[in-house]
């Protein structure tokens, strides 16, 4: 493969060639599928409102109503949202032994639905909330229905606390096992391939770098900047979708259907 074929193309030769291959995503990966990502102007989930006094683990702790009367709506906007090709193009890769984990900064289930087997949710998941006190814990739509039966909006555990969703909050440390993992897969990795991420937020922007050092290459494909573009071996700025698409018709893979519930995911509540 030449230096003058497109970057897809180089791609799709980099991850042949690579025996460990690792999927870093961000919030892009997810815009296809109608979710916002966090700071485009106008758009961006954090757009309109100042994430720290909605989204702290200090309001959830203070004012559990106003927290849920964010969360809520969040969880509104999130619970039937469906994988879109990007998705399925990593689990497709998975399949077909091209990709050994994916480790992701979005909570939205959205791997997990497209089949991917192998996954690392380093920020948690609106799968399910726990009590902090007794350590409950319960499935999105029990925590839906305990909201919309609450008087005040708060879903709450039959020990009557409020519910937290296992996600991590502002203000939280992210799960020290996941992160681990997260760190293991990366230094192991011949090839980081970066989806829909800016690699702006810490820890886990530190993962090309550990790769990097480690002697591996890192690909990029997002349509913004990121802080990596002149250390990636291959850089793809179009839709996540169709370079994605168009990196596994090069490898001649066809698109795997979701092959059923996933296993358990390696996440960790916050």
């Amino acid at each position: 493969m030449t230096a003058e074929a497109p970057p897809v193309l180089r791609l799709a030769e980099l991850i042949r060639a690579s025996d460990s291959v690792v999927a870093l995503t961000g919030a892009g990966i997810s815009v296809p599928s109608g979710i916002p990502d966090f700071r485009s102007p106008g758009t961006g989930l954090w757009a309109n409102v100042d994430p720290m006094e909605v989204a702290h683990i200090d309001v959830f702790r203070s004012d559990p109503e106003r927290f849920w009367h964010f969360y809520g709506d969040r969880f509104q906007t999130l619970e039937h949202k469906q994988p879109n090709d990007a998705h399925t193009a990593l689990a497709t890769l998975e399949a077909a032994g091209l990709l050994d984990a994916v480790v992701t900064q979005n909570i939205d289930r959205l791997h997990g639905r497209a089949g991917t087997r192998e996954l690392i949710e380093v920020h948690g998941t609106i799968e399910h909330s726990s009590c902090l006190r007794c350590g409950a814990q319960y499935p999105l739509a029990d925590v839906r229905a305990r909201q919309r039966a609450d008087e005040a909006g708060i879903p709450r555990c039959d020990c009557q606390s409020p519910l937290k969703p296992d996600v991590v909050l502002f203000g939280e440390y992210l799960p020290a096992d996941a992160l681990r993992q997260a760190e293991e897969l990366a230094s192991g990795a011949d090839l980081l391939l970066c989806v829909g991420s800016s690699l702006e937020v810490y820890p886990v922007a530190q993962l090309p770098a550990i790769t990097l050092s480690a002697g591996g290459q890192v690909a990029i494909i997002t349509q913004g900047r990121t802080p990596f573009d002149d250390r990636a071996a291959v850089r793809c700025g179009g839709d996540v979708v169709h370079e994605l698409a168009a990196v596994t018709e090069a490898l001649g893979l066809r698109r795997s259907p979701p092959r059923g519930p996933a296993a358990p995911t390696r996440s960790a509540s916050a």
